[in-house]
C-alpha cells in the first residue's frame, strides 16, 4: 500500500486532486488495509496498458475486495483509461466483477496502437 500512498500524495502535488480528495483516498486506503486478508484463492482484477512496442505502460492488480477504492485511484491516475478503453464504462466493468464475471473482459487496440486488457483472475 506504501506505493499506492505515494501515488496518491504525487497526484495532489500535481493538482490532479484536492487535498480533501487525497485525505478521502487515504483514510480508505487505510481502511482497507486492515481488512485484507490474502488467501491462495483470491481473486483480482488486472488492468495491462501495453504499447505498440510491446512494453508495459500500465500494470495494475486490485484485489477484488478493494475495487471501489481501486477505481476512484484508478480514474483519478489515469483520467484517460476509459478513452483507452473505447468510451468503456468502467463503472459497469466493475458491476460485472461484483457479478460473478472472470477471465478477459476487456481488450482494445486505440488509434495509437496501444493495447489494454483488463482480466479477473
Amino acid at each position: 500500500m506504501r506505493e499506492e500512498k505515494l501515488q496518491i500524495l504525487k497526484m495532489i502535488e500535481e493538482g490532479k486532486i484536492t487535498a480533501d480528495e487525497g485525505v478521502n483516498l487515504l483514510n480508505a486506503l487505510e481502511d482497507a488495509e486492515e481488512k485484507i486478508v490474502e488467501t491462495e484463492g483470491a481473486k483480482w482484477l488486472k488492468v495491462r496498458v501495453n504499447g505498440r512496442d510491446g512494453k508495459q505502460k500500465v500494470n495494475v492488480n486490485i484485489p477484488i475486495s478493494l475495487i471501489d477504492i481501486g477505481l476512484k485511484i484508478g480514474t483519478k491516475c489515469h483520467s484517460d483509461l476509459e478513452k483507452q478503453l473505447g468510451g468503456i464504462n468502467l463503472e459497469q466493468i466493475i458491476k460485472y466483477v461484483k457479478e460473478g464475471a472472470e477471465g478477459k473482459l476487456v481488450e482494445v487496440e486505440d488509434d495509437n496502437g496501444d493495447k489494454v486488457e483488463v482480466f479477473v483472475e
